[in-house]
Parts: structure tokens; sequence; C-alpha cells
């Protein structure tokens, strides 16, 4: 049994996120934390605590992993004390900055844990990613873009799937330039264009398009729901608990590795 703690429970990723693991045999809720609702019992008797006594509470509830789905400037905090307290670590949080990012991989270093960090958890993203370099790998010379959409509350941009998205192309097809967005008079040169759309409620699209002469290649990802991107956090929750310590992927829950090995 994988003893797991949340943040940001009671947000729009928190709430999924208990859902899943009130479905799931081999994960138990042992904490809770988010700015409202403290006090309150969530999922039977697990009272919701405070981010402030987050380090507190992790040494007395003992769980194995906590997810984190919050946002940077939390999550920063947050990943640095479960490590801290030798508590393994499932991140689905974006926007970091470099800083932020150093800051968490030294942390995660000198507390000897083991970490899943994923600006996407869904199976379906993991799979559109590899279709990316694929198709990058075989259109070096074709002019490429990316669109992403999300809806209107999403404060980073772009996306960190898109993000992640772009590394691979920058990777695959040997490009250094990237341009977010385009006014005036914008020569297009062999660069990657990254276009953030926020609107209404989308949940996520994520769109690579290749074109050269006289075609064009669309790869896409649309997620419906949440709901896809909770199941992928735990599944990687009971995974990471198994794990020598280190910074994994999605792709690494994802490989069918035995964890213990």
């Amino acid at each position: 049994m994988t003893r797991v703690a949340i943040t940001g429970a009671r947000g729009r990723m928190g709430n999924l996120i208990l859902e899943e693991i009130k479905n799931a045999p081999d994960i138990e809720l042992v904490a809770a934390f988010d700015i409202v609702g403290l006090g309150q019992k969530v999922m039977g008797d697990v009272l919701l605590s405070d981010a402030g006594d987050l380090k507190k509470v992790l040494q007395e509830t003992r769980p194995d992993v906590m997810i984190d789905f919050t946002v940077a400037s939390a999550a920063t905090d947050n990943i640095c004390t479960a490590a801290e307290v030798g508590v393994s670590l499932v991140v689905g949080t974006t926007g970091f900055s470099p800083e932020q990012t150093t800051r968490i991989h030294r942390a995660i270093e000198d507390g000897q844990v083991a970490a899943v960090i994923s600006p996407n958890f869904s199976v379906g993203v993991n799979v559109f990613w590899k279709l990316v370099e694929a198709a990058a790998m075989a259109l070096r010379e074709y002019d490429v873009e990316v669109i992403e959409a999300h809806h209107n509350k999403k404060r980073d941009a772009p996306s960190g799937t898109a993000v992640k998205t772009v590394e691979i192309l920058r990777e695959s097809m040997g490009l250094d330039r990237v341009v977010h967005g385009r006014e005036g008079l914008a020569v297009r040169t062999k660069e990657i264009g990254v276009h953030a759309v926020r609107a209404g409620d989308i949940v996520g699209d994520h769109t690579v398009l290749f074109a050269g002469p006289g075609e064009r290649l669309e790869i896409k990802h649309q997620a419906h729901s949440r709901a896809a991107f909770a199941s992928g956090a735990v599944r990687a929750a009971g995974w990471v608990a198994g794990v020598k310590p280190g910074i994994y992927s999605m792709a690494d829950v994802l490989a069918g590795v035995d964890p213990s090995v």
C-alpha cells in the first residue's frame, strides 16, 4: 500500500486526484493540504491542513509520496520541504522559472528522493510526444508550428506541455530559434512558431503542424477531461514509491519498467 499526501487538494486537479485515490486499491491518502477549507475532512477522516504546516504534518503522517498540482511559487516550497523530510514526489505543476527549477532539482538530489516531474500526466500526450519526435526527425526541412489552447484561468503561457513539445522539436530538427506569436512584417526563418490560446473552459488542446512543399501534417492531442491527468498522476505515485532516488518522467512510468530494479 502506497501512502500519499496531496497539496492543492481543493483545486480542480486536486479533487479529481482524490477521486482516483478513492478508487485505487493500492493507494491510501494520509494527508491533504490547501489554503481553503482548513480543518475539513476529506475521504473520510483525513483533515485538510494548512500548507504552512507541511513539514510538521508530513513528519507526523509519514507518506511515501506527495502529489503536487498547485502553482509554481507554492510548489517550489512544497517540493523542497517534502524532499527534506524524505518524501518522494509526483509534480504536475508547471510554469517554474529556471531559478525555481534549479532549486527543486537540488532539493531532490540533496534529499535523496525519487520524483516524477511532468508537464502532462496523460497517456495520450506522452504518445503524442513520441509521434512528434518521429515526425520531426523525418521532416527536418519543413516549417513547424505549435498551437496550444487552454481555459481562460490558466496563468502560464505557453503551457508546460507546449514547452516540452518545443524541446523535442528543437532537438529533433536542430532548430534554435523559437518565435512566440507574430505581428507586423514578420518574415519566417528557420524557426519554431508557438501560439497560445486562452479561452472559455478548454481543458487542453495541443497541435504540431509540419508544412512543406504541397502538403502539411498535423499531430494533435485534445483532452476532454482532466480525469486523464489525474489517473496518470496516481499511477505515477504508485510507481515512484518503489524506484531509486532521481528525477523521472511520465515516459519512465509508462515504459513498464519494474520500479524495484
